[in-house]
């Protein structure tokens, strides 16, 4: 049994958000997942969570090294409250280069930071929720003055659950020792990876501070191949193949390439990008490389697919929102399937 989020498309205009949720909720989704990358993912998650009543909303993942803890918590208590309770705070680091050259933002060491960064907002939550007083002096961030007038005090559905988008061995480790769950990336939901790496990574992390390793929730996005029908499916594994194909000319991304010995993969991705051979990068991830990350099946059998790559492992996943909504019937059994009603 899972808890199953919807997808939507880092493109999707502000003005489309509200309905793309809407139409997730009728067709049963607990949860939507709302991106950052084109558009703000603070004003994705108010619009998707102020146009439903049930579905939970959850950033995957915000930006978090150009906001201050102070912006980004004042933002989180007002969409938790405003919606009940139903939302989730994703954070990553993104990468230097889009810190510093995107965001114009001090680039440091993003593990250390990051645990500071939740750290304060633990600390300005506690604050508003408990009435503690702010004290949090870091490295990074200090946080040592919340006058009365600007505490907007605790909230009935209590602070917004944080989860940190990960994919290296330091910042895997961190959800276990700071966060309330982990994000995936696409390159990191095998399940052998997620049983040899990722668990034991967050269970070393959540033993250094005495916490409960099996608390921390796995939201897991696959790269899922699917759709009505066998040629719909064919062509998704290509788009995830031609995605996969960029991701993996990226060396940060390679740990999973090293569990499976594929690293030359990868390797020669980054070699022809950075001699401009885009043509010549497709073939170098071959159909069984594409089997060891990308689960494909047709929406009647995705459920037992999933059900044998995730179950005992994880406990959310994300199913793609058909691109035809006249494909919505055939989703939502799928998601009733795996939400194991």
């Amino acid at each position: 049994m899972f808890e199953v989020y919807a997808t939507m498309s880092e493109r999707m205009k502000l003005s489309d958000v509200a309905a793309h949720a809407q139409r997730a909720e009728a067709m049963g989704y607990d949860g939507l997942n709302v991106p950052e990358a084109v558009h703000d993912g603070l004003l994705i998650a108010q619009a998707a969570l102020a146009a439903t009543t049930r579905l939970k909303v959850a950033t995957s993942v915000l930006v978090a090294f150009p906001r201050s803890p102070m912006s980004v918590a004042v933002a989180t208590w007002d969409l938790q409250e405003m919606s009940g309770g139903r939302f989730e705070l994703g954070l990553g680091t993104q990468v230097r280069g889009n810190i510093v050259k995107r965001y114009s933002t001090p680039w440091s060491a993003p593990a250390p930071r990051m645990r500071e960064y939740v750290g304060s907002l633990r600390a300005i939550f506690a604050c508003w929720q408990e009435g503690t007083p702010l004290e949090y002096v870091g490295d990074h961030y200090q946080f040592t003055r919340m006058q009365p007038f600007f505490n907007p005090g605790p909230l009935d559905c209590g602070p917004p659950q944080i989860f940190l988008g990960a994919v290296g061995p330091l910042m895997t480790a961190l959800v276990g020792e700071v966060a309330d769950g982990m994000v995936t990336h696409p390159t990191n939901t095998a399940p052998r990876y997620l049983r040899e790496v990722v668990r034991p990574s967050i269970e070393r992390g959540a033993a250094r501070v005495g916490r409960d390793a099996s608390k921390v929730r796995l939201m897991v996005g696959p790269p899922t191949a699917t759709g009505r029908d066998a040629d719909a499916v064919a062509a998704e594994r290509e788009r995830q193949r031609e995605m996969l194909t960029f991701l993996f000319s990226t060396p940060s991304y390679w740990q999973s390439l090293d569990l499976f010995g594929l690293r030359d993969r990868g390797e020669r991705l980054n070699q022809l990008t950075r001699e401009g051979r885009w043509d010549d990068m497709v073939g170098t991830i071959d159909d069984a490389m594409l089997d060891t990350f990308v689960p494909a099946a047709s929406y009647a059998d995705a459920p037992d697919v999933l059900r044998e790559w995730y179950d005992g492992l994880v406990g959310s996943l994300t199913f793609p929102m058909p691109a035809d909504a006249g494909d919505d019937a055939l989703v939502a059994d799928c998601i009733r399937s795996l939400q194991g009603r």
